[in-house]
């Protein structure tokens, strides 16, 4: 599924199935709220806290995918392509970055 796959197949389930889509704002509250779940996995799988029950049935990709979900509803409903978005993404980092990282001495 390319990204605008992705854009279309969710702005056509928000019209359809959910009715319409949050204001912007909600939406980025519910961003916020995904990333924290991103954050709460990654903090018990990866780093040093402890899992409690509840923990133990979370899943990683699932938490992305609805960052992913939330991410793509905001550009969807301020329009944003973000193929077009990620393509410009990369034309900054590649002048910006060319030789920022091989010249860190942390990354060495």
């Amino acid at each position: 599924m390319t990204i605008k796959e992705a854009q279309d197949q969710i702005d056509n389930w928000i019209k359809t199935v959910g009715v319409r889509y949050f204001s912007e704002l909600t939406n980025m509250a519910i961003l916020t709220e995904e990333v924290g779940e991103v954050a709460r996995v990654m903090a018990r799988k990866y780093g040093d806290q402890s899992s409690k029950a509840s923990d133990l049935q979370k899943d990683l990709a699932d938490e992305l995918a609805d960052v992913m979900w939330v991410l793509l509803c905001i550009a969807n409903q301020t329009g944003i392509d973000m193929t077009a978005a990620l393509m410009q993404n990369f034309d900054k980092k590649n002048i910006r970055d060319a030789s920022r990282h091989k010249e860190n001495e942390k990354l060495l």
